[in-house]
C-alpha cells in the first residue's frame, strides 16, 4: 500500500538562497533516486515553518533513507532552526 509522507521543520533563514537551494536539491535527489516527485511548501502564517509532500509513496523506507543522505550530503541540518528538527507525519487512505 502506498502511502503519503508530509515532513515539516523550521528554517533559520526563509529568504537565504542556500536554504531554497538546499531544500531544491533534497527534492531534486529523492526524486532521481526513489521515482517519488516531492513538493515544497511554507505555512501562509509562518514563512520559517516548511514542507515537503511525497504522495504515492510505494516504499517509505527507501524515501526516508534517500532524503537522509541528501539531507547529509547538502548540510540541510545546519539550515533548519536552533533547536528545530525535521518531522514526519505518514498518511494513509481512508478504507
Amino acid at each position: 500500500m502506498s502511502l503519503s509522507l508530509y515532513v515539516y521543520y523550521r528554517v533559520a533563514d526563509p529568504q537565504s538562497r542556500a536554504t531554497r537551494d538546499a531544500a531544491e536539491a533534497l527534492l531534486r535527489d529523492t526524486a532521481r533516486e526513489t521515482g517519488v516527485h516531492g513538493r515544497l511548501l511554507r505555512r501562509a502564517d509562518d514563512p520559517t515553518t516548511w514542507m515537503e509532500v511525497y504522495e504515492s509513496v510505494p516504499d517509505a523506507t527507501a524515501l526516508l533513507a534517500a532524503l537522509d543522505a541528501s539531507i547529509e550530503r547538502h548540510g540541510f541540518a545546519a539550515l533548519l532552526a536552533p533547536g528545530a528538527r525535521r518531522m514526519v507525519e505518514r498518511f494513509v487512505p481512508c478504507a
